[in-house]
C-alpha cells in the first residue's frame, strides 16, 4: 500500500470529494494497521483542528474501507498507546457444533420445502430425528430457531439453497452519478429539457437546452418529440455548434438521455456522460435557471404545435444562440470564503459567454480544429449588441406570426416579455 504521494490536507480533502469506494487493499490486519500509524503520524493528526480531523478520519474511512465506529476505536488507541497493533489478548470463540453435513441437512430440508420459516423448520428436524428415527439428525434437531436464520447466511448454504432471492433494484449502467468538476476549462455541458406545453391532448415542442458550465456557452435547440429518433440529430447538431471540444455531458436521469443510443453517440465523440445524484438538486442547477431565465422569456409558456419545431430550430440556431453567447452578459460569481471557511458567491463579473472564453488562460487550446479566434470575432463584432438584438427581435415577430392558434394577447404578452428582456 501506497499514498505516499497525499502530503497535504487540501490534496486529501479534494480525493474525499470524489469517490466512496475503497482505494487500497491491506494483505493483513497488521499491514492495515501499519498504515494507518503512518497517516496519523505524517498528518500529525492529535495536532489538528476538529474540522481538519474529520478530514483524515474520511480519508482513512474510503481509502480501506471502513466504518465510522472501526476508525474512531483505532485512533482512540491511537491515543492511548501511541500505537495502533494487533490485540494479543485472545478472544474466547465457543466450539462449532453445525459442522458442513449439519448445514448440507439444512439445505435439503429447505429445497424440499421451499424454505419454510425458522419454527416449522425446527419442527420438521425434530421430527426427522425422534419420530422417524433418522440418525444423522441427531445434531441438527438440536439447532435453536435463531441459529437457522445464521446458517441460512453461511457461504455453503446461499452457494446451495434453491429459495428465491429478493428483487435487486433496477440498476442502469449509463453515466455514471456524480457533479463533473471542470477546474476552469470548458467543456462541461449541463443539460436538460423544456416541454412547450399540451393543447387538446397534443403534445407541443421540446427544446433542448445545453449550458457550459464555466463560460455559460449556451445552445438551444428545438425537436418534434423527445424520442431517440428525433433527438439524437439534434443532439449531434447542437454538440457540433460548439467552437470548443466538448468534455462532459450532464444531464437528469431522463430517459431521452440515459439511453444506449445516446451513449453510442457520446463514446463516439469521446465525450464522459454523467448523471444527477439522488438528493443533490444543485447538480443540474445551472441548465434549470437557464430554463427559465432563458428559454421560457424567449419561448413562453403556451403550447406551440410540433410542426413548428424545424421553424424554431432555425430561429435559435441562427439568432437566438448567437445572440445568447455573443451579445447577452451573463452574471459570474466570485467566491469568498470567510475566517470560518464559509463560501459566499458574488455575482459581480459581468461578460458574454465569448468574452469568458476569451478570458481563460491560453483559451485557443480548448478551440475545435478549423476554428480560430478570428473567425469567432468577425461572429462577436460584426454588429453591435443592441443591432443584433433588434435583428432577432425582427426574425421572433415573423417566427411568431405562424403559431395562429396562439391568441394574440398571448402574442402580445411574449414580445412584451421579449422587449424587456433585450431592453
Amino acid at each position: 500500500m501506497n499514498d505516499s504521494h497525499m502530503v497535504s490536507l487540501e490534496q486529501i480533502r479534494e480525493f474525499v470529494k470524489l469517490d466512496s469506494s475503497p482505494k487500497l487493499r491491506a494483505g493483513s490486519k497488521k499491514e492495515l494497521y501499519e498504515w494507518i500509524n503512518e497517516v496519523l503520524n505524517r498528518f500529525q493528526y492529535f495536532r489538528l483542528k476538529k474540522k481538519d480531523k474529520g478530514v483524515v478520519r474520511e480519508y482513512i474511512k474510503k481509502m480501506m474501507g471502513l466504518s465510522d465506529s472501526q476508525v474512531t476505536r483505532l485512533i482512540k488507541q491511537k491515543k492511548e498507546k501511541r500505537i495502533v497493533c494487533l490485540s494479543s489478548r485472545k478472544k474466547h470463540t465457543f466450539p462449532k457444533k453445525f459442522g458442513p453435513h449439519e448445514i448440507a441437512l439444512l439445505i435439503e430440508t429447505d429445497n424440499l420445502h421451499s424454505r419454510i420459516s425458522g419454527p416449522a423448520t425446527k419442527e420438521i428436524l425434530k421430527r426427522e430425528y425422534e419420530l422417524f428415527k433418522n440418525n444423522e439428525y441427531r445434531i441438527i434437531s438440536q439447532i435453536s430457531t435463531s441459529h437457522i436464520y445464521n446458517l441460512r447466511m453461511t457461504r455453503q448454504y446461499e452457494s446451495h439453497s434453491l429459495t428465491v432471492k429478493k428483487t435487486c433494484a433496477v440498476s442502469i449502467k449509463i453515466g455514471e452519478r456524480r457533479k463533473p468538476n471542470p477546474y476552469g476549462r470548458p467543456g462541461f455541458l449541463r443539460v436538460d429539457s423544456v416541454h412547450q406545453g399540451d393543447l387538446e391532448k397534443e403534445k407541443g415542442v421540446y427544446h433542448v437546452n445545453m449550458v457550459d458550465e464555466v463560460t455559460q456557452w449556451e445552445i438551444v435547440g428545438t425537436v418534434e418529440k423527445i424520442s431517440e429518433a428525433y433527438l439524437l440529430p439534434l443532439l449531434e447538431d447542437l454538440l457540433n455548434q460548439y467552437p470548443f471540444r466538448i468534455i462532459n455531458f450532464h444531464s437528469d436521469n431522463g430517459s431521452e438521455y440515459i439511453n444506449k443510443t445516446i451513449a453510442r453517440l457520446l463514446n463516439k465523440l469521446m465525450i464522459e456522460q454523467t448523471k444527477s445524484r439522488s438528493r443533490h438538486t444543485n447538480d443540474n442547477a445551472l441548465a434549470e435557471s437557464k430554463n427559465g431565465s432563458v428559454v421560457r422569456k424567449h419561448m413562453g409558456y403556451v403550447h406551440i404545435p410540433k410542426v413548428q419545431a424545424k421553424g424554431i430550430n432555425t430561429f435559435c440556431k441562427e439568432y437566438l444562440n448567437v445572440y445568447l453567447n455573443y451579445h447577452h452578459p451573463c452574471g459570474f460569481a466570485t467566491l469568498k470564503v470567510d475566517k470560518r471557511g464559509k463560501e459566499k458567491k458574488k455575482y459581480d463579473v459581468y461578460m458574454t459567454p465569448y468574452q469568458r472564453f476569451k478570458s481563460l488562460v491560453d483559451c485557443e487550446q480548448y478551440l475545435k480544429p478549423g476554428i480560430t479566434l478570428e473567425m469567432l470575432d468577425l461572429i462577436a463584432y460584426n454588429k453591435s449588441d443592441n443591432e443584433f438584438a433588434r435583428s432577432m427581435k425582427k426574425a421572433k415577430e415573423e417566427l411568431f406570426k405562424n403559431f395562429k392558434h396562439i391568441p394574440q394577447e398571448m402574442l402580445s404578452f411574449t414580445s412584451f416579455v421579449s422587449c424587456s428582456l433585450l431592453d
